[in-house]
């Protein structure tokens, strides 16, 4: 008798993607990991895997359940350009979100974008 149906059409509204929250654990790594930190083109690889995954990781412990999560960055040297930085895709207006933040120190700036899709 007791098999419950966990297909789930929507997220419950305390597990939909909160782009507010979202940016707070980007802004916090952001900040955590490249405060005072020198643009360096050897290391801008590997920075930005690391810090790629390190924002993923945070993002999922914060619980939002059947959410595909795609972390877009992008680091440059600063000197004074202008960037843009876009993306394209299909998703459900209703469960899908993203958030995105800009840190910049003196040497560099990261863009990022995390997107949330609802796994269906």
């Amino acid at each position: 008798m007791g098999e419950s149906n966990t297909y789930l059409i929507r997220p419950n509204h305390q597990h939909k993607f909160k782009p507010a929250v979202v940016k707070a654990c980007i802004r916090e790594i952001l900040r955590e990991r490249l405060s005072g930190l020198q643009y360096n083109s050897e290391e801008v690889s590997d920075l930005s895997h690391s810090l790629t995954n390190s924002i993923k990781d945070k993002v999922k412990n914060v619980g939002f359940d059947r959410y595909k999560l795609v972390v877009q960055l992008v680091i440059g040297e600063q000197r004074g350009q202008g960037v843009k930085m876009s993306s394209k895709c299909l998703w459900d207006a209703d469960t899908d979100n993203y958030a995105a933040d800009v840190f910049m120190n003196d040497s560099l700036f990261c863009l990022v974008a995390v997107f949330g899709t609802y796994y269906y």
